[in-house]
């Protein structure tokens, strides 16, 4: 996934290697991560539009937007190591953010939460600001079954959910593994893409659009990836990109043809499949990604935090981001919220 992002970067992104950690450079809206009630009223200000480009400078990000956790090598762990990429990022970029660093996590081992805190800390001792991150949603799959899992909602919960997963019935839903030569068909790649596409543009958070040459690199033979294929009447109407890796099945890419992905409820319908799937396999988790967290605590998923850490090139920005950064928080709002309503919802 790394080197498909480093080699076919997002729209617009400039990816690269810097001591055996990924990073990338581009624009970046400030107002992406922005909540809602916030982002609205800043929008309706009528001296937004000539302030707009002084709230998307060039930033540099350490990470990559391909991988649910931050990547690094030790060498960035190496004392006065952070400490130079910053004093030479200063001369070229007005933000650096180091992204998606897990905060606790059962999806990781103890080295590797140690390891995220201490650079975590590194990053504080200079100046950079901890701001809350997207919420990964997963599910632990050691005995599940469909009944059961159904069984922790409310009567009326599951009802609706039962309802939802009717429309499994007209539906032709086909597993194809990276290298198989219908998935590197041009035309079929073209189709996936478009989906994908759907998706992207009914999206709330525009960042990373991928390109269709990222998509092709990530369905070759050797990637892992298995493709979950979802027909109605022989018309693909949506489909999942996923991986396994060391006992998790990994959620990674969706396409969706709208209105019939909607009718037929398959965001729902792949939830459950994809649960299925990893039971057969004897995967211990089902990680279902970033994004859409009231969704995703609606169909039963866990919650684990991210986080990242700013740095402002200018100080009063630094001065300006520390009580503001819980207007960018807007996942571990919604949580918060949820668990209000919610006091079984674990995060």
């Amino acid at each position: 996934m790394l080197e498909a992002f480093l080699k076919h970067p997002p729209l617009g992104f400039q990816s690269f290697w810097h001591a055996g950690t990924p990073a990338f450079v581009t624009p970046y809206d400030l107002t992406t991560t922005l909540d809602a009630q916030h982002r609205q009223v800043l929008l309706k200000q009528f001296w937004y539009p000539w302030v707009r480009s002084l709230l998307t400078p060039l930033t540099l990000f350490v990470g990559s937007t391909v991988s649910e956790y931050a990547c690094w090598s030790a060498a960035l762990l190496e004392p006065g190591a952070l400490a130079t990429w910053v004093r030479q990022a200063r001369r070229d970029y007005p933000l650096m953010i180091i992204k998606d660093l897990p905060a606790q996590s059962s999806l990781l081992s103890r080295a590797d939460q140690e390891a995220a805190a201490q650079l975590a800390q590194q990053a504080r001792d200079l100046g950079f600001i901890e701001v809350a991150g997207q919420a990964l949603a997963w599910v632990p799959i050691e005995g599940y079954e469909e009944a059961s899992y159904l069984a922790q909602f409310s009567r009326a919960h599951r009802k609706d959910l039962r309802r939802k997963l009717r429309q499994r019935e007209q539906l032709r839903i086909d597993a194809l593994h990276a290298g198989d030569p219908r998935l590197l068909d041009a035309q079929r790649l073209q189709h996936f893409y478009r989906l994908y596409e759907q998706v992207y543009e009914q999206s709330q958070i525009h960042f990373d659009k991928l390109s269709p040459e990222f998509f092709q690199a990530i369905l070759q033979a050797g990637t892992g990836a298995v493709v979950f294929t979802y027909h109605q009447a022989d018309e693909l109407i949506g489909y999942n990109i996923c991986f396994e890796w060391q006992g998790l099945l990994i959620d990674k890419y969706i396409g969706l043809s709208y209105p019939q992905a909607r009718q037929c409820n398959l965001y729902f319908v792949s939830w459950f499949h994809n649960l299925a799937y990893a039971r057969a396999r004897g995967l211990k988790f089902y990680v279902a990604g970033w994004t859409d967290p009231e969704v995703k605590a609606y169909l039963g998923a866990r919650f684990a935090m991210t986080r990242h850490l700013v740095y402002f090139r200018n100080p009063l920005m630094r001065t300006l981001l520390r009580p503001l950064r819980a207007w960018f928080e807007s996942d571990a709002a919604t949580l918060q919220a949820l668990a209000q309503d919610d006091p079984g919802l674990k995060v």
